[in-house]
């Protein structure tokens, strides 16, 4: 049994990561962690996970010591240094933060204003995107887990864009998430009151995950691709939909692209890629490690839309960090992660 640490247990994503691994048959959750809950048990802050996980929140060494694999979900900033311990000690550490995605330190410093405190191990890491770049896994011990909008778009996009389908330039994703994306920590545009019967956008074109799926799109490609980024707040818990506007290439045709998703995702289990007619929903990945990918085609100003619809705390979280240890680990990328969404 691999012995699954989690350091930042009792967030959002910490929490889904203890319900996810409580039921993996090749995982033990080992030790977790907890800054403002310490030393209490995982059943005391979540009623859900009472007599179902017994584990007090004990310190981020006693996590790093028990472990095999170390999961953090953190803050940015607050990882590297984690990073570097489980590096020397051995351990797997797969980062759900911020701290490893960009290969750039310089978009680090204008993004998230710090350093690469361990420039070799950024050298180290794998972008944590299975589908998209699973061949570079081997050997790797060091996970840089996507965030939930940078998981959704580049895989409503990679077909087209890798085919030869579509313009680099001019690609508009505008996406609608969850409330849970905001993390635990209430503001004031989480309060009910606030977020409630409306949907807002918010950073417009100044959103950190931004650069990271141009980042993604342009390791692919080859090209510079640039995308107009427009997050929305949507009253409900979970869920990343996100709708991406992209100008076909003169001669690009329907069938054509269509067929170009089909084969790129024919054997990703955790892409379903819907059939004519029928649009994606976040309503039918809840609680899911899949991604549905619907696409749309306007003849009239020669325009693909693509749409992919995520459980943005499953496949753009926790799920795709329990895909990245089954990888790490030699097991079926779907070990553990089978659980059928709910219809309604």
């Amino acid at each position: 049994m691999i012995r699954a640490g989690i350091i930042g247990a009792t967030g959002y994503a910490g929490a889904e990561l203890v319900r996810l691994l409580l039921r993996h048959p090749g995982a033990e959750l080992a030790a977790i962690s907890s800054v403002r809950f310490a030393g209490k048990r995982l059943g005391d802050v979540y009623g859900a996970y009472e007599r179902l996980c017994d584990l007090v929140c004990g310190t981020q060494e006693e996590v790093v010591e028990r472990s095999d694999v170390v999961f953090a979900a953190l803050p940015h900033g607050l990882s590297q240094e984690l990073a570097f311990e489980c590096d020397k000690k051995g351990r797997a550490f797969i980062d759900l933060g911020a701290d490893f995605r960009l290969k750039n330190e310089e978009d680090y410093k204008k993004w998230y204003g710090g350093a690469f405190a361990h420039p070799e191990l950024h050298e180290k890491a794998v972008y944590g995107l299975p589908e998209l770049f699973r061949p570079q896994y081997a050997g790797r011990r060091l996970v840089a887990n996507p965030g939930c909008f940078t998981t959704a778009v580049p895989l409503a996009l990679a077909p087209a864009l890798l085919g030869g389908f579509i313009e680099p330039f001019g690609i508009v994703a505008d996406c609608k998430t969850g409330v849970t994306g905001a993390g635990r920590t209430p503001t004031q545009s989480t309060h009910f009151a606030e977020l409630n019967e409306s949907v807002s956008p918010y950073k417009v074109a100044c959103h950190r995950h931004n650069p990271e799926m141009e980042q993604t799109l342009r390791l692919l490609s080859g090209e510079d691709v640039r995308v107009t980024f427009v997050p929305h707040l949507l009253p409900v818990s979970r869920g990343i939909l996100a709708t991406c506007y992209a100008r076909m290439k003169p001669g690009a045709a329907p069938e054509a692209i269509r067929a170009a998703y089909e084969e790129r995702y024919a054997d990703e289990y955790f892409i379903r890629l819907l059939p004519e007619g029928r649009a994606a929903d976040i309503g039918d990945v809840r609680l899911s490690n899949f991604c549905d990918i619907s696409l749309h085609f306007d003849p009239h100003d020669q325009m693909l839309i693509a749409v992919s619809a995520i459980d943005n705390m499953v496949k753009g979280a926790a799920g795709q960090a329990v895909q990245n240890m089954n990888i790490l680990f030699g097991l079926d990328e779907k070990t553990g992660l089978t659980a059928v969404p709910p219809a309604f």
